[in-house]
């Protein structure tokens, strides 16, 4: 049943849409015109929970970044729907400064921080100088929440990518947003402090409730953080859960390798493996168990240093693999070997 009066000041035609998810997208598409338009975004359909975090992710170009400004109302799109408890997300066209009012977006070039005046300021000149004492209290209160107490007094053009991403999301988060939209968050923070900063925003989640929507490349970004996944390939959205069933059970090829580096194989390889599939099949490289044989019929291609695992490159013929090292010293390359899977998914 829908309300019959729009309480949004912004679309007074607007009828709220009920038992629909928080953030719910529905036909969204979006066409840049040019010499040759571009489909940045493609007939895409999503619903995002409240009170979790969910992360876009796919390659450079999949349509993350373009998605997120639609949902914020800073894009509008070509056709369908973005709603927000039911109701449209109002756009550029309905609004004289873009954005959903019960939402920010800390974007990843730092544009809306003062680079030359202090910390403090940046996050305390976003409340009103009607209750000093309030206002005092509150910057307090958001600095030691983000862990940057001690960086008030410095300009923000002196601090680190890290540094400067806590004053960027203490500033988003200082006027109690209910949704909280990053753009390649940590794509500027060092990797030896990403997992601090990762845990602090799940901290915060955890504390206030918010609602957090984020953008990634890199999914070992966000694998340990994120309550959902929506995984974005050309535009369109190819996979959609939490981070588990989409690392063990993925739909879609695609997601098996940005999450797991999984190798794809057609029916035809599957068979030279033993294994009877009618589709692709993707196995993961720590379920390849690699044994010398010289009747093998795989050989040791190449062995990689990955920091603190090494990794096999196994060639038969026009199939190359790749397996995790499981033994204490590994075998050398140019050995023939026997191969044993011990899982694979079928797509």
């Amino acid at each position: 049943m829908a309300t019959t009066q729009s309480t949004c000041q912004y679309i007074p035609t607007d009828v709220q849409k009920h038992n629909v998810s928080l953030i719910n997208g529905e036909n969204i598409s979006i066409i840049f015109e040019g010499k040759a338009n571009t489909t940045a975004v493609d007939h895409v359909d999503f619903g995002i929970e409240g009170n979790k975090i969910t992360a876009i992710i796919g390659e450079s170009g999949s349509g993350k970044s373009t998605l997120l400004k639609i949902i914020y109302g800073l894009l509008e799109p070509s056709s369908g729907e973005v709603r927000y408890k039911g109701w449209l997300v109002p756009t550029r066209k309905d609004k004289l400064i873009p954005g959903h009012d019960a939402m920010k977006l800390v974007s990843q070039g730092f544009e809306d921080l003062n680079m030359y005046a202090k910390v403090w300021d940046n996050i305390a000149s976003q409340l009103p100088n009607t209750d000093l004492a309030y206002k005092q209290i509150t910057t307090q209160k958001m600095l030691e929440r983000l862990k940057i107490d001690h960086l008030a007094q410095h300009r923000v053009a002196d601090l680190s990518g890290g540094e400067r991403q806590r004053v960027a999301i203490a500033r988003a988060l200082i006027n109690d947003p209910e949704v909280l939209l990053m753009d390649e968050p940590f794509n500027q923070v060092d990797a030896a402090f990403r997992d601090a900063l990762q845990q602090d925003i799940r901290q915060i989640v955890d504390e206030l409730g918010l609602t957090v929507i984020l953008v990634s490349h890199d999914p070992s970004e966000v694998l340990a953080m994120a309550d959902q996944l929506i995984v974005m390939r050309h535009g369109k959205i190819v996979d959609h859960g939490q981070p588990t069933d989409l690392y063990y059970a993925p739909k879609h090829p695609y997601t098996a390798v940005l999450l797991a580096k999984s190798n794809i194989l057609t029916e035809q390889q599957a068979g030279i493996l033993d294994i009877t599939s009618k589709s692709m099949i993707g196995i993961h490289q720590e379920w390849i168990e690699v044994n010398p044989n010289k009747n093998g019929l795989f050989t040791i291609k190449d062995i990689r240093f990955r920091g603190f695992y090494k990794e096999y490159v196994l060639e038969h013929h026009d199939i190359n693999l790749h397996s995790i090292v499981k033994h204490e010293t590994p075998l050398e390359k140019g050995t023939i070997v026997d191969l044993r899977v011990t899982n694979y998914i079928t797509f």
